[in-house]
């Protein structure tokens, strides 16, 4: 027989994409899950394939420094029957001198870019082919794979969506901001590669890393290190709190990840400035969504920062409500981190399922900037001694928050009621664009006696009482329309729940405050006021808000903290209320003229009505959408906005993907900043 040569080949970029999910990458190169049989057809010259006497085989390598020891390359020859524990190739069909062969690798193999060669062998005689390169991923498709999810249209939500919704706002007041996720996009699938190999574990020892990028738990680990770049660690983003954000991007301004990735990587892995907590979450659920691994950003209302990790957070207020004295411990209106979905082989049973991953950088883990991937399941029941970083998340969702009154002779006295640590824990509905509240997965109900057997557990006597059903009972209350431009009312509502009437004072200051918790300049203050309230009755105390006060003491947050003191002159108790105001943001007004229809153009007007008694200046509209923009689209106003007028303007679109996309603007101006705005825009296919 003449030697087998071999002439052209077809990988099918485009039909396994499909089979596999990865498509939408719209890259020219092969892209795969693993576990899953992907095919590619060979064309010889002279002669086809001829069964017993040609011998086909095919090697597989991953990373520098391919072994067989470490699972990072694979020889493997054409057979009948494929074992799925390793590589495989079986013969599909042939035609003449072409042949179909269906490979396939174990749901266990290691992730990342691979390249291939074909080995063909006649009468001893043999030649080697160089037949590409492909990119491998996870499969949460695959009962096997360590990431399956079970129902197809969570893993719609949470690996193949690229937009989604962000839960932001206080506790009382809870909003969400669209984000553009962007996983397929072009060049996204490279950068995350490309994130991988420049992590200090790799260029450490490349054979070890590489040997554990089967195991998305060391993934996880990897991206939550490297998104932040505290550990001067070649990092994607540069936290930043101090609302000093002019020699960057403010963090408000993103709505998407797409153009901070591709911003690392224009600049060489400089870190990208600035981000905050669910700028650092949202790249990290970006990549974890491209690498396969299912994954949702998740927030936390009233997140505690515990740093001396004693589940205690003191505050010290003074007879006004002014803060007394700094403490590095925190409490967040919110605090954004990532849930992934995978199985913990590594832990006792039980602990499969989500994972939060927590990149923003707050606390060393293993001497590194990362946290998790922690259990949520371990973290709801306390077992803190578990991998990864349980206390600290514990201490997020349980701390006990303390206020303690320093009075005139210094003399410090306990607030009888403490807030509220871990609300409301939100993230986006599968397929919906509502809020699921998830705070279930992590906290059993409060005072049950599940909860007091984790507290037992954590070693965490709980401090803080629940609302008394006797005695004075103090809360506050916000008036409707606690708009930008605008004045507006708190109240602190005082109820009598006793059979005598009561006597007391009342004190109530508001301060401008950041999304971290950090405290600015004051905006409003009442004089003590002392009242007396029948019994079972309730009074108000007003605190009118003046736009001209808060006007350039807010931070690019929103957001005003209200304290409230109440000295109960009958027991000397005293009882402290707070409440974090966000001051809303205008609507940007999104309409879409036209049918919309995949690969024709599409017409969109934005427009936002400027609420400030002041013109704005410097007005700038960035859109983009998946599918539906060539990456961002950048405009500039050349005229001020005068107060009450609109800025109005139409933009093309060119939908490229059909199905439902959302359309995301982002508005920044001198006076209102990271104002933002969403359209769903569902797109007809092209007809064929």
């Amino acid at each position: 027989f003449a030697d087998l040569v071999l002439e052209t080949w077809d990988l099918h970029c485009d039909r396994n994409g499909r089979e596999h999910r990865t498509a939408d990458m719209g890259c020219k190169q092969l892209v795969v899950r693993r576990g899953q049989p992907f095919s590619i057809t060979l064309r010889f010259s002279g002669r086809g394939y001829e069964e017993g006497v040609d011998k086909l085989s095919f090697n597989v390598e991953t990373g520098p420094c391919p072994s067989e020891t470490s699972g990072t390359s694979s020889h493997f020859v054409m057979t009948d029957c494929p074992e799925e524990s390793c590589w495989s190739a079986v013969v599909q069909q042939q035609d003449g001198e072409s042949l179909s062969v269906s490979l396939c690798s174990p749901p266990n193999a290691r992730i990342g870019r691979y390249s291939m060669t074909l080995e063909t062998c006649t009468d001893y005689q043999g030649s080697s082919y160089q037949i590409g390169d492909f990119v491998l991923l996870f499969n949460p498709w695959h009962p096997e794979d360590t990431v399956f999810l079970r129902d197809e249209n969570e893993r719609r939500e949470y690996v193949l969506s690229q937009h989604g919704l962000i839960y932001q706002g206080t506790c009382d007041y809870i909003f969400s901001v669209p984000w553009n996720f962007g996983q397929f996009e072009d060049d996204i699938l490279a950068i995350c590669l490309n994130m991988l190999d420049i992590n200090p574990k790799h260029l450490r020892d490349q054979n070890r890393d590489c040997s554990r990028r089967n195991d998305p738990v060391y993934i996880g680990r990897v991206v939550s290190a490297m998104v932040n770049c505290n550990d001067e660690d070649r990092g994607v983003l540069f936290g930043r709190w101090d609302n000093h954000y002019e020699d960057g991007m403010s963090p408000m301004a993103w709505i998407g990840s797409v153009d901070i990735l591709k911003r690392w990587k224009k600049f060489g892995c400089q870190p990208v400035k600035y981000g905050q907590c669910w700028v650092f979450a949202a790249v990290a659920c970006t990549v974890m969504r491209c690498l396969g691994i299912p994954s949702r950003v998740v927030t936390n209302y009233n997140s505690a920062h515990d740093t001396n990790a004693n589940l205690t957070i003191d505050r010290y207020v003074n007879e006004k409500g002014e803060q007394e004295r700094y403490s590095w411990d925190k409490i967040w209106n919110f605090h954004c981190w990532v849930e992934s979905w995978m199985a913990r082989p590594d832990l006792a049973a039980g602990y499969d399922g989500w994972q939060v991953l927590d990149p923003t950088p707050q606390e060393k883990s293993e001497g590194v900037y990362c946290c998790g991937p922690a259990p949520v399941k371990a973290i709801k029941e306390g077992d803190m001694l578990l991998k990864y970083d349980i206390p600290f998340i514990f201490a997020e969702v349980n701390a006990d928050v303390v206020y303690w009154v320093v009075q005139g002779d210094g003399m410090q006295k306990q607030s009888i009621r403490s807030s509220d640590v871990g609300k409301h824990i939100s993230t986006k509905s599968v397929g919906r664009d509502s809020r699921e509240d998830i705070t279930h997965n992590y906290k059993y109900p409060e005072g049950s006696e599940e909860e007091r057997a984790v507290f037992e557990k954590a070693e965490h006597q709980k401090k803080s009482v629940g609302e008394e059903d006797e005695g004075l009972h103090l809360r506050i209350k916000v008036s409707e329309g606690a708009n930008k431009g605008s004045d507006f009312d708190v109240f602190a509502v005082v109820t009598n729940n006793t059979d005598e009437e009561r006597v007391c004072r009342v004190t109530l200051c508001a301060r401008a405050t950041s999304h971290n918790g950090t405290l600015g300049p004051q905006c409003g203050l009442t004089d003590p006021v002392d009242i007396d309230i029948e019994p079972r009755a309730e009074k108000r105390v007003p605190l009118r808000i003046l736009y001209e006060e808060y006007r350039d003491k807010l931070t690019q947050d929103n957001l005003i903290k209200v304290v409230a003191l109440l000295n109960d002159h009958q027991t000397g108790d005293i009882i402290v209320a707070v409440r974090d105001i966000y001051v809303e943001n205008p609507p940007i007004k999104i309409r879409i003229l036209g049918e919309p229809m995949q690969n024709r153009k599409l017409v969109a007007e934005i427009s936002l009505v400027n609420p400030l008694a002041v013109p704005l200046n410097g007005c700038v509209f960035v859109v983009e959408g998946t599918g539906l923009t060539d990456g961002q689209l950048v405009k500039e106003l050349e005229e001020p906005v005068e107060p009450q007028a609109e800025a109005k303007f139409r933009m093309d679109l060119m939908p490229r993907l059909s199905g439902l996309q959302k359309l995301m603007v982002d508005f920044e101006s001198d006076q209102l900043t990271g104002v933002k705005g969403y359209r769903n825009v569902i797109i007809a296919p092209q007809p064929m």
